[in-house]
């Protein structure tokens, strides 16, 4: 069986959609239907139908998040080097041609969430990082050119 590795917070999210589809929107979509079986011949019910369509990507949406947390193993921190940039490390990299800094925790790409400073560790740039010490230099193309960044720390929580 293959595992997907999250940290506790990745876990937490993804359990707790799972909570919110199958007890607050299942009830809604319920309703739904409810209300448009009363309108009449479900034929030609286009809120019928739109409520059926909701409720299959429900369900469907239920089923991914059931099987992908039977496959979570959640990491442990204690077990992982410190010293490398590893799942569920908080990397800060410094470009070498802008001098910008940038902070970003390697995530499973189930967690990522650029906004939120969480690439995914199949992502080019996390891809690069993945494995790296500090005063290491990356160097990688990506569409928009090539990126070099030195590692300047890692921290893990």
């Amino acid at each position: 069986m293959d595992y997907t590795y999250l940290t506790r917070e990745g876990y937490e999210k993804l359990f707790k959609e799972l909570e919110y589809l199958k007890k607050t929107k299942r009830r809604e979509i319920s309703e739904q239907l409810e209300h448009a079986r009363s309108l009449g011949d479900l034929r030609e019910n286009a809120e019928y139908d739109s409520a059926k369509q909701a409720q299959a990507l429900l369900e469907k949406r239920i089923a991914e998040l059931e099987r992908d947390l039977s496959r979570v193993k959640i990491l442990d921190n204690e077990k992982i080097d410190k010293n490398k940039a590893y799942l569920g490390a908080t990397v800060t990299l410094k470009d070498l041609d802008s001098g910008e800094v940038l902070i970003y925790m390697l995530v499973n790409q189930e967690e990522a969430d650029f906004a939120n400073n969480k690439i995914s560790v199949s992502s080019p740039v996390g891809k690069a990082v993945l494995g790296h010490a500090v005063n290491d230099t990356i160097e990688l193309e990506v569409p928009a050119g090539a990126l070099r960044y030195k590692v300047v720390k890692i921290e893990r929580k």
